[in-house]
């Protein structure tokens, strides 16, 4: 009787679907990453702003399609697409929820030319020199750039500057020295901007040969731009540089960021 009613259960059992555990739920990106993984976008990017946020942002109005396809196509034309995805060259300013902004935007086609140019240097001296980089912002109009604390003549109202963070792991130093070799050698013929700001966020732009925010220990390291009026007019001067009055940022790293603020609160270019 025992083993009949044993048999009974089991095949009750067997015939009942099998219970699939509840998926993990993901962790989201603006969350402090989990060690061990290496993710240096996560301080700087929010659930809405990763790659699933940008297919909502991209459905949510029919004629952004067009507007999306007339960009890529611009950028295929001068033989620059797919150096980034260009879905995350649409990011815009990393507190776009805070200032009431979009998430994505796409860049007044008048101010196209002036990425060309940029990720020309990118694919030319940044990826080769630190590996596959993620653009985490890029365009921001005036409105959302004076809010996120960008400078006034920041280069990302001109659709010319790309802050980004290293895909491969490296440290901070290591990542300044590499970076501003390449600019001393390269940079003036590309009219390449470099900055650092906290953690692993690093801006490259077109507007103008310039550098800021070098830790001292890099910044000795890397010969100066001797112009005066190559100094960066906003973020601090290079500690080596004719016009350095303060030390640079600490060579410490840092915590991950607050949105859209550098070290020392000073503007973003």
């Amino acid at each position: 009787m025992m083993l009949t009613i044993m048999a009974l259960i089991a095949a009750q059992a067997a015939a009942q679907p099998a219970i699939s555990p509840a998926p993990t739920a993901i962790p989201a990106a603006n969350i402090v990453p989990i060690p061990g993984v290496w993710n240096p976008a996560a301080p700087y990017i929010t659930v809405g702003q990763d790659e699933p946020g940008y297919r909502s942002w991209y459905l949510a109005a029919p004629w952004r399609a067009a507007q999306v396809k007339s960009f890529n196509d611009y950028l295929a034309s001068n033989q620059v697409a797919g150096i980034l995805p260009t879905w995350q060259l649409l990011r815009t300013a990393t507190s776009w929820q805070e200032c009431g902004g979009q998430p994505f935007e796409v860049p007044p086609a008048e101010e196209w030319p002036h990425m060309v140019q940029t990720l020309r240097y990118v694919h030319d001296y940044v990826v080769p020199a630190i590996g596959p980089v993620e653009a985490v912002s890029v365009y921001r109009n005036p409105t959302l750039n004076k809010c996120a604390g960008g400078a006034p003549e920041s280069a990302h109202k001109l659709d010319s500057a790309i802050d980004m963070v290293p895909l491969r792991p490296i440290d901070r130093l290591t990542l300044m020295r590499t970076l501003c070799g390449g600019h001393n050698q390269h940079g003036a013929q590309y009219n390449a901007g470099l900055g650092f700001y906290a953690y692993l966020r690093f801006h490259v732009d077109s507007t103008k040969y310039r550098r800021w925010n070098m830790d001292p220990a890099v910044a000795a390291e890397c010969p100066p731009i001797i112009h005066p009026e190559d100094v960066a007019s906003v973020g601090q001067p290079m500690a080596n540089s004719p016009q350095a009055t303060t030390p640079a940022i600490a060579s410490a790293p840092s915590p991950p960021p607050q949105p859209d603020t550098p070290p020392l609160a000073q503007p973003q270019r």
